[in-house]
């Protein structure tokens, strides 16, 4: 489900929160390392099970205004094409995604379900549901696609969903564009009402696993080495005045440089100069850019990079 640029990022402020903290409990934070990775699994359960909240809170409602009093006819026999969509039918009958839900204690939206409601009135008020409303019948992929559209417009970019997320759990931050992205792509996926939504793992393999726990321990325990590294190499830059996100980017890069032999040279440049640029300084890809392009080139003169298998290409 997460991708090793990721998984970088989630070591990153990680060992960011360890010097903020001042907290050197090597195994408590591999332990909140792990852990926030795992928690996207959370995160994706709770945005598809938005759907389900969906229907069932449009159901309520269509029950409540077919008994009122004086109920129009509109409102005694209403359109229901919206809560028999198939998409949710093959939610419902998704009896692995249930059990997840039932097993991780999901229940965001039954304990507070104000948000639910929110994006219901959202997801009505929209050109999309309108549309889609207007047209008596509907194929199946007429639904899929009427699903995605909705979820792609009007779910996934809308504001309230994203704060209510943002505050839940800090370290779904940078889950969040990830989840929704698979997501949108499962949803456009299903070809039929026998196609099933495949619940992702975190981790692809153990491999990525053992990546992420080598990273940061390999980080961490060399700090001081790796500092050396790069100490002489900045005449333009004040060492103490270097924004501390960008050496422990230093840090984590020749960490893969030196340590990680199957992570070709490349791929490590080019992870750690984009993770720069999104969550550092201005400047900073272009320093970083700069230091590591010269380590290279001494790590490479003096023999000290060793690539094996994959990190020959």
């Amino acid at each position: 489900m997460l991708n090793r640029r990721h998984f970088r990022v989630k070591v990153m402020q990680t060992i960011y929160a360890m010097h903020q903290h001042k907290n050197d409990s090597l195994d408590q934070q591999e332990k909140f390392l792990m852990q926030s990775i795992d928690n996207a699994q959370d995160l994706y359960l709770l945005v598809l099970s938005i759907f389900e909240e969906l229907k069932t809170k449009e159901l309520e409602y269509l029950d409540k205004v077919s008994k009122k009093h004086l109920a129009t006819p509109q409102e005694r026999n209403p359109n229901l094409k919206f809560v028999n969509n198939l998409f949710f039918q093959i939610l419902e009958n998704h009896d692995e995604f249930h059990d997840k839900l039932e097993k991780r204690k999901i229940l965001n939206w039954k304990l507070n379900d104000d948000t639910i409601l929110f994006l219901l009135e959202e997801v009505k008020s929209s050109e999309i549901y309108k549309k889609y409303m207007a047209i008596s019948t509907s194929s199946f992929e007429d639904d899929i696609r009427f699903v995605a559209d909705l979820f792609i417009h009007v779910i996934a970019p809308n504001d309230k969903l994203y704060d209510y997320l943002e505050d839940y759990k800090m370290t779904w931050v940078d889950d969040i564009p990830v989840i929704n992205t698979l997501i949108s792509k499962q949803i456009k996926a299903l070809k039929s009402m026998e196609s099933s939504i495949d619940l992702p793992r975190v981790f692809k393999d153990e491999d990525d696993k053992e990546f992420v726990r080598n990273l940061f321990r390999k980080t961490v325990l060399n700090e001081v080495e790796f500092a050396k590294e790069y100490e002489n190499k900045t005449p333009n830059w004040d060492t103490e005045r270097i924004a501390e996100l960008d050496t422990i980017i230093l840090k984590m890069a020749i960490c893969e440089l030196l340590k990680f032999p199957s992570v070709p040279v490349k791929v490590t440049l080019n992870e750690y100069l984009e993770i720069a640029k999104e969550y550092s300084t201005p400047k900073s890809s272009i320093f970083i850019n700069g230091v590591l392009d010269n380590l290279v080139k001494e790590f490479q003169a003096n023999d000290k990079i060793r690539k094996s298998g994959r990190g020959l290409l």
